[in-house]
C-alpha cells in the first residue's frame, strides 16, 4: 500500500467521449520524458525493492540477447533523471565511466557503461530500482514484437513470469475485441512503426478494490478477495481509480521498444471532487458493456459504484 496521490497531479484517463472501448489511444509524447517523479517516490521505491527482494523471479525477466537494449534503457532513463530532476539526481559521464547519484536515497553508483561486471545487477534491474515506473522491453524481430525483458512490480492483473517470451498478440489475446476487430494487428503495426526520437504515450484505466499496486496474477488470492469487500458504506474510500501512464520509446541501436508504465491511484471520494469527472465516470460505467466490466474485474461492485456516483451527482 502507498499513499494516494494528490488530485492535482492525477492523470485523467478519459477523452471527450462518454463511451469507452478498447482502442489504440496513443498520442505523441511531448515533452519526451520517459519517467515521472511524484510525491510517492520513496514509498513506491521501497515497495518495489522489497518485492524484488522477495519475489525476484516473478518481478524480473531477461533474455541474454537483450543486453544492449538494457544498457540503452539505462542510458535513456539516467540521463532523463538528471536532466529533468537535477535537484534529485546527478549523472557524471566521462567516456564510459559513469557516476550516478540518487540524492533522495543517498546512493551513489559508479560503473563502466556497457560492462555488466561493474554493476551488481543487470542494467535494467538496476535502473528500475531508481524509478517508480515498471519497465518492459519488447524486442522486434521476424515481423513481430516479443516481451524479452522487464522489471514488473506493479502489474494490473497480469504476470511477467507467464507472459515472458510471448509475442504482442499472444499477450493481448484475452482482451475483449482485440482479435475479432483486428485491433491487435493494427496496434502491432503501429508499434512497429514507432521511430527513434518520436515517443508516444497512452493511458489505461481500471477500478480497483483497495489501493494495492502489486496485483499480479500469482497472488490473486491475496488481492482478489477485496472485490467482495466493497459496500455502500466504504465504496467511496475503498474503490480506487487506477490509471497507468504508458510511455513508448524506440531504442535506436537495438531497435527494441521500451515501455515505461507509471501506475497512479486515487479513491473515488477524491476523484469525484471534480464534478465533470464525476459526471463522465458515471456515464461511462453505465454504458460499459458487461464483457469489458468482467475483463476489468469490476462487475462485482459496479452497481455499488454507480449508486454511489448517482447519489453524489444528486448533491451537486
Amino acid at each position: 500500500m502507498v499513499p494516494v496521490e494528490n488530485i492535482r497531479s492525477f492523470p485523467y484517463p478519459f477523452g471527450e467521449n462518454n463511451i469507452y472501448r478498447y482502442s489504440n489511444n496513443a498520442i505523441p509524447l511531448n515533452p519526451p520524458i520517459a519517467i515521472e517523479v511524484t510525491e510517492s517516490y520513496i514509498e513506491e521505491l521501497n515497495l518495489k525493492r522489497e518485492l524484488l527482494k522477495k519475489h525476484h523471479e516473478r518481478c524480473y525477466h531477461s533474455e541474454s540477447h537483450t543486453m544492449d537494449a538494457k544498457w540503452e534503457a539505462l542510458d535513456l532513463i539516467l540521463n532523463q533523471l538528471s536532466e529533468y530532476y537535477p535537484e534529485k539526481f546527478k549523472l557524471i559521464t566521462n567516456d564510459d565511466h559513469w557516476i550516478f547519484t540518487n540524492l533522495q536515497t543517498g546512493e551513489k553508483q559508479s560503473f563502466t557503461f556497457g560492462d555488466h561486471g561493474t554493476l551488481d545487477l543487470e542494467p535494467l534491474d538496476f535502473v528500475g530500482r531508481h524509478v517508480q515506473e515498471d519497465l518492459i522491453l519488447m524486442m522486434q524481430r521476424d515481423g513481430d514484437l516479443y516481451l524479452d525483458a522487464g522489471q514488473l512490480c506493479f502489474p494490473a492483473n497480469w504476470s511477467l513470469f507467464f507472459d515472458a517470451g510471448m509475442s504482442f498478440k499472444e499477450i493481448h489475446k484475452q482482451i475483449p475485441g482485440f482479435q475479432s476487430d483486428s485491433l491487435d494487428e493494427r496496434i502491432l503495426q503501429f508499434l512497429m512503426r514507432i521511430e527513434a526520437g518520436i515517443p508516444w504515450w497512452r493511458k489505461n484505466w481500471s477500478l480497483m478494490a483497495g489501493n494495492r499496486l502489486d496485483t499480479s496474477l500469482e497472488i490473486f488470492a491475496e488481492w482478489g478477495q477485496a472485490r467482495k469487500k466493497v459496500t455502500k458504506d466504504n465504496v467511496g474510500q475503498f474503490v480506487h481509480l487506477r490509471v497507468e501512464v504508458q510511455r513508448l520509446f524506440r531504442l535506436p541501436k537495438s531497435y527494441g521498444i521500451l515501455f515505461t508504465i507509471h501506475s497512479h491511484m486515487l479513491p473515488l471520494k477524491k476523484f469525484i471532487q471534480h464534478t465533470l469527472w464525476l459526471e463522465q465516470l458515471s456515464a461511462i460505467l453505465q454504458e460499459l458493456p458487461e464483457f469489458i466490466a468482467d475483463y476489468k474485474g469490476i462487475s462485482l461492485y459496479r452497481e455499488l459504484v454507480l449508486e454511489y456516483l448517482e447519489k453524489e451527482l444528486g448533491k451537486r
